[in-house]
């Protein structure tokens, strides 16, 4: 099976992206994991990464595959770091999955992610959850490689 090249884990809560990155680890998704506690944090690295503005050589920047955003953080949410990421270049994005990993149950929450083209998992992420969304969106390349 192949593994992503990376996930990032955008959540304010260390202990829920602790505890993320270790069942990700466990199942040997991928070998490159970033967390970030807010969207600006989040967004300034990805808007990095999508102009090639970082050393290439370095190990703390690649190209995720698949994000895992929470809504309601600090300094810029995850509805606001989803309006910034939709203006990055439309090729850089087409080849990442958008999870909202959120405990809201809101039904406009779940509506404005539709609207961002983003999956919506209530938490906690779990083993079957991050499965589906290896099947789901993964599936094909795998069957490839």
């Amino acid at each position: 099976m192949r593994k992503l090249s990376g996930i990032l884990l955008i959540d304010d809560d260390d202990t829920t992206n602790f505890l993320n990155q270790r069942l990700l680890d466990r199942m040997q998704v991928t070998e490159n994991i970033r967390t970030f506690v807010n969207g600006k944090q989040a967004f300034d690295y990805l808007y990095n990464v999508s102009n090639n503005n970082y050393e290439t050589e370095s190990k703390d920047y690649f190209r995720p595959e698949l994000i895992f955003l929470d809504i309601n953080m600090p300094v810029m949410d995850g509805f606001e770091m989803l309006d910034l990421y939709e203006r990055l270049d439309a090729d850089f994005r087409k080849h990442i999955v958008m999870v909202v990993l959120t405990t809201s149950t809101h039904p406009q929450d779940t509506a404005n992610s539709k609207k961002y083209n983003a999956e919506y998992i209530i938490k906690p992420l779990t083993a079957e959850k991050v499965s589906n969304l290896l099947e789901k969106h993964f599936q094909e390349e795998r069957e490839d490689s």
